[in-house]
């Protein structure tokens, strides 16, 4: 035999339900830097409590990012695009126009 249970009406739904999520979409390229320290402003003001979740979709210029198992020796053409470090895992990815990257 399952038993299920209903929802009391007075419980209220989970804090994500509550909140509404923003959405942006950039038209034109932005650079790394600049996405990154925008999206880490809105991880201290989601924790804050003074700003929605975002989705932010967006193009980089051409780089490349570099995860934690990353070489140069691994690049063929090291001086062709920045290479940005990152905490993630793996290795290099190539970032640029035409290739949109969601932000979370």
């Amino acid at each position: 035999m399952v038993k299920t249970t209903q929802a009391r009406k007075d419980e209220r739904p989970a804090l994500w339900a509550q909140r509404p999520i923003e959405w942006r979409e950039s038209q034109s390229p932005v650079g790394y830097e600049e996405a990154v320290g925008w999206m880490e402003e809105r991880v201290h003001a989601i924790a804050e409590g003074s700003a929605p979740e975002c989705v932010w979709l967006l193009e980089h210029p051409p780089l490349y990012t570099a995860g934690t198992s990353a070489r140069p020796a691994d690049l063929l053409d090291p001086g062709r695009f920045p290479v940005h470090a990152t905490g993630r895992g793996g290795q290099y990815t190539y970032h640029g126009p035409g290739q949109r990257v969601g932000y979370v």
